[in-house]
């Protein structure tokens, strides 16, 4: 199976494939704003999103990103939703990513969420009706391909990164790459002074050495936590408990980093649903975490013990 054998060379170059491709990716794009707003080009022909959404499908669902081969039941469960907020030439159009990313629970139905991102409403880029998006390494092509192949080897390497110790490093890479090459093109959100959500952010979070921890943060809250929770729940809330631990010394030491952030974001619930009936001493210990690293979230806990 694929989850035991991807410590072989991850990246290779992305090319179309009939088959093997990793996701399983639902796409959306939402132009409703557009239809009720007094806009130049918000008309009521809506083929160029239709054939947007299309374009996005094929480009994340059709195309190989990595060197693995997955089988059907082993593809990666995922969803982006294109929120279009403004058109102001029949190509050049302004929205919202958001991203969700799925990871399935051994020996379980449940999948758990691994990465929930909405990103600020400025995405900027161009599109004509019926363009196929082009994409490669190295090469920019336009703002929409290169921010959604960004994302996606994002979301490889936190995915690989929850089965094994640091084992999406190569995929950070490949987006360091893809936000590299982007910067030339001008488009914001590419530099880190386009601000503390910019998606340069994610990328250096993921490969500087000085934020290392989150990857073991990734592996040990599923490997040793949440995959073993069918098995022996003491032993997996031991597992969670110290990668929150480990979350929270990485906090400490650099408050504030994006990702570490999405990671409390996008888990919050479901900690609060595997710590309910936990002992009070687990669950004044995340309480205490959580308060420290996210005191916007502390109001989900409000029937735990907190002493």
């Amino acid at each position: 199976m694929i989850l035991r054998r991807f410590i072989l060379p991850l990246l290779c170059a992305a090319v179309l494939s009939v088959s093997a491709q990793e996701f399983r990716c639902m796409v959306q794009v939402n132009y409703q704003k557009l239809m009720t707003t007094t806009q130049q080009f918000s008309t009521g022909d809506t083929r160029v999103y239709e054939s947007l959404k299309q374009a996005l499908d094929d480009f994340v669902n059709s195309r190989k990103w990595t060197a693995l081969d997955f089988e059907q039941q082993e593809k990666i469960d995922c969803s982006i939703s294109l929120i279009l907020t403004e058109q102001s030439s029949p190509t050049d159009f302004k929205g919202q990513l958001q991203l969700q990313l799925r990871r399935p629970v051994f020996n379980s139905s449940y999948t758990s969420g691994l990465f929930n991102y909405l990103e600020s409403a400025d995405f900027a880029f161009t599109y004509n009706e019926s363009q196929s998006l082009e994409w490669d390494a190295g090469s920019f092509y336009g703002n929409l391909s290169s921010t959604v192949a960004y994302y996606l080897y994002i979301m490889l390497g936190i995915y690989f990164d929850s089965f094994a110790p640091d084992g999406g490093a190569g995929f950070y890479d490949m987006a360091s790459v893809i936000a590299q090459t982007a910067q030339t093109a001008g488009f914001k959100g590419w530099r880190g002074t386009d601000g503390q959500k910019a998606r340069y952010w994610f990328s250096e979070n993921h490969t500087n050495s000085a934020y290392a921890s989150l990857h073991t943060v990734y592996y040990l809250y599923h490997r040793q936590g949440l995959d073993l929770m069918t098995r022996d729940q003491q032993q997996a809330r031991a597992g969670i408990l110290q990668a929150a631990d480990l979350l929270l010394q990485l906090h400490r030491a650099h408050p504030g980093v994006l990702s570490g952030q999405q990671f409390v974001s996008t888990k919050i619930d479901e900690l609060v649903s595997i710590f309910k009936p936990a002992p009070p001493e687990e669950q004044a210990r995340l309480y205490r975490i959580v308060k420290e690293i996210s005191p916007v979230n502390i109001g989900k806990f409000k029937d735990f013990n907190t002493r």
